[in-house]
């Protein structure tokens, strides 16, 4: 489906998906100009979706409760006017045990990263454990992307990060990167948010 976004919702959904972020990097993940971003950004304001907060230096922007509310009925709404509800439904189904081994394999990346892992990880080992997962992503998402665009690029993300990874472990699940946990969380917080699900 390749209906032309609302870029409000375009702008309210980034946030959530990203969680906390400033407005260059929302503008990028959302695929607009820095300017009309912060225009939305303070109209979503005004409207209490979003709040701006800044500690030690950084600032950003994050939801509220009436935000995360608002923008979840607008995605029901897109998505029941598209018919695609079953679609999307059923690509969650196969994502869930892709999203299990995923984060499992992160999981023991870090535990054996602070030395309190059950057993020794290595870093080929993890590598290859997300790359089988980012394999089978890649036909969901290419499923995904025939119901709503905004899905697209989750899994080149993924394999750039996973790429990264074999030379640099913070790629696997650094914060102040886009590394593999970070683009997983976002894809999931997409799905979940696009279903009106919890994690």
């Amino acid at each position: 489906m390749t209906d032309r976004p609302d870029p409000l919702l375009q702008v309210l959904h980034t946030v959530r998906t990203l969680g906390y972020a400033d407005v260059p990097r929302i503008a990028a993940r959302a695929g607009l100009p820095e300017d009309s971003t912060a225009e939305h950004l303070a109209d979503l304001q005004a409207e209490g979706a979003v709040t701006r907060s800044a500690f030690a230096g950084d600032s950003g922007w994050s939801l509220t409760e009436a935000g995360k509310a608002h923008g979840e009925h607008l995605l029901a709404q897109e998505l029941d006017a598209r018919g695609a509800r079953s679609a999307v439904e059923a690509c969650y189904r196969d994502f869930l045990p892709l999203n299990d081994v995923v984060a499992r394999a992160c999981s023991d990346w870090q535990l054996a990263e602070l030395g309190i892992g059950g057993k020794p990880v290595s870093l080929e080992e993890t590598v290859a454990e997300l790359r089988r997962a980012a394999d089978a992503w890649e036909s969901i998402e290419a499923r995904l992307v025939r119901e709503a665009d905004r899905f697209a690029g989750y899994s080149d993300r993924f394999s750039s990060a996973l790429a990264h990874a074999e030379h640099d472990p913070r790629w696997i699940t650094g914060t102040d990167l886009d590394s593999a946990h970070r683009v997983w969380f976002e894809l999931h917080e997409d799905l979940i948010a696009t279903l009106g699900l919890t994690r």
